[in-house]
């Protein structure tokens, strides 16, 4: 799945750390999910939507393996 993380993150000027606070994960989680190693749960992708201000599709969108 291709997600929008690193790009909003880096757009708002936030930190790996800062967001991982706000989220209440580990850097390393943050890591991952920006690297695509990682599909957030539900909750957390709603959780990144929040923190962002935006609806959860503009942060992932579906692969080709998608489905």
């Amino acid at each position: 799945m291709l997600n929008h993380v690193l790009r909003t993150r880096e757009e708002r000027g936030w930190s790996q750390k800062r967001l991982a606070d706000e989220l209440g994960v580990s850097r390393q989680t943050v890591i991952s999910i920006e690297k695509g190693r990682y599909d957030p749960s539900l909750p957390l992708a709603f959780r990144l939507a929040e923190v962002f201000e935006c609806r959860i599709e503009d942060l992932f969108v579906p692969g080709p393996d998608a489905g």
